[in-house]
């Protein structure tokens, strides 16, 4: 079974990401992963999303670039070695993982998103003030 994700050519720039959120959820289109591999100038934003063909639309009317790409998706347990289980039956039968990302769920309803900034004081208090709930490390592993 193959799941659609999307990809999003990303300039490096401020905003660029937030301009493409913003482009999703005018378009009503619920995040449920992301991933974003970086180099200098570009990135490429891959997401899982629940309309993956309105996604595209939406992004291109807007002038991104994006595309729909097959992935699979796999369940594991949530312990230690659950992943390293899968890869190796991937790497024993010789097929390669080019990328992966994972996210959980420990509520319904909600999300956890991790986000690398350069200062992570300052944009706490950002966040913080605007009344966003940050996590702490333990919270990412209580179930």
């Amino acid at each position: 079974m193959a799941i659609s994700q999307i990809s999003v050519f990303v300039e490096n720039r401020p905003g660029r990401l937030a301009d493409i959120t913003a482009v999703l959820a005018k378009n009503s289109i619920d995040i449920r992963a992301l991933s974003v591999a970086d180099t200098s100038d570009y990135g490429i934003l891959r997401l899982i999303v629940n309309d993956p063909k309105s996604a595209v639309e939406a992004l291109r009317s807007e002038g991104m670039t994006a595309s729909a790409t097959q992935v699979l998706g796999i369940i594991i347990p949530d312990e230690p070695g659950g992943l390293a289980r899968a890869i190796k039956v991937l790497s024993d039968a010789q097929i390669s993982v080019e990328y992966a990302y994972a996210f959980i769920t420990p509520s319904v309803g909600n999300a956890y998103v991790i986000i690398r900034v350069e200062d992570n004081d300052k944009a706490s208090e950002i966040l913080k003030g605007a009344g966003i709930e940050l996590i702490e490390q333990d919270d990412i592993f209580k179930k």
